[in-house]
């Protein structure tokens, strides 16, 4: 299905940063770790609106991690609407974290899911794992966006059948996400299996 979302699309993470600097970027949705020094890449963009939001790649509260809050969402959902708003024929959307695989294809899940209320969640999801084939959308981003944008869980049941996907062509990261504390993301696989 083409969702012609009304911006470019991308994906990425920091290391990656440097080969986006000169492809017109208009908007960033910057998503660091909370003592993470912003990236150099950034003064080399040009002139760009930028969000930028500071929490750990967790799923739930942890000790000594800042989890994903709904202010947060809400601020990124926000950034979105603004991005939509403006019409602007050159608007290009990059969204990155540290990777690029987790909390930036759920933002990138969330603002599609805004900019396109009448495509279903599945739909959404294969349109990020197709930007990005590495995905594995945080799960706590995407149920909250998912509650805001009153999708009634389809984000998450979604995501679950990337993370089965994910699991199928590389089974260690059942071990892997389960021991970074994110077993809800691969029993949610398992029961989509």
């Amino acid at each position: 299905m083409d969702l012609n979302p009304p911006f470019r699309l991308t994906v990425c993470g920091i290391e990656e940063l440097d080969g986006h600097c000169a492809v017109g970027v208009s908007h960033v949705l910057s998503i660091l770790d909370p003592a993470w020094p912003v990236p150099e890449a950034f003064g080399r963009f040009g002139e760009h609106a930028k969000l930028e939001l500071r929490f750990d790649d967790v799923i739930e509260e942890t000790p000594g991690k800042v989890a994903p809050a709904e202010a947060d969402v809400a601020q990124l959902l926000a950034f979105g609407r603004d991005l939509e708003a403006e019409r602007r024929e050159d608007a290009h959307l990059l969204v990155h974290c540290h990777a690029g695989i987790s909390r930036s294809t759920a933002a990138m899940t969330l603002i599609l899911a805004q900019a396109l209320p009448l495509v279903p969640a599945g739909d959404i999801l294969d349109e990020v794992l197709r930007m990005r084939p590495k995905t594995w959308p945080n799960l706590r981003l995407l149920e909250m966006g998912d509650a805001l944008l009153g999708r009634g869980g389809a984000l998450p049941a979604a995501a679950a059948e990337v993370y089965r996907l994910q699991l199928d062509i590389r089974p260690h990261l059942a071990e892997l996400m389960t021991g970074a504390g994110r077993g809800r993301e691969v029993a949610a696989a398992r029961a989509a299996a």
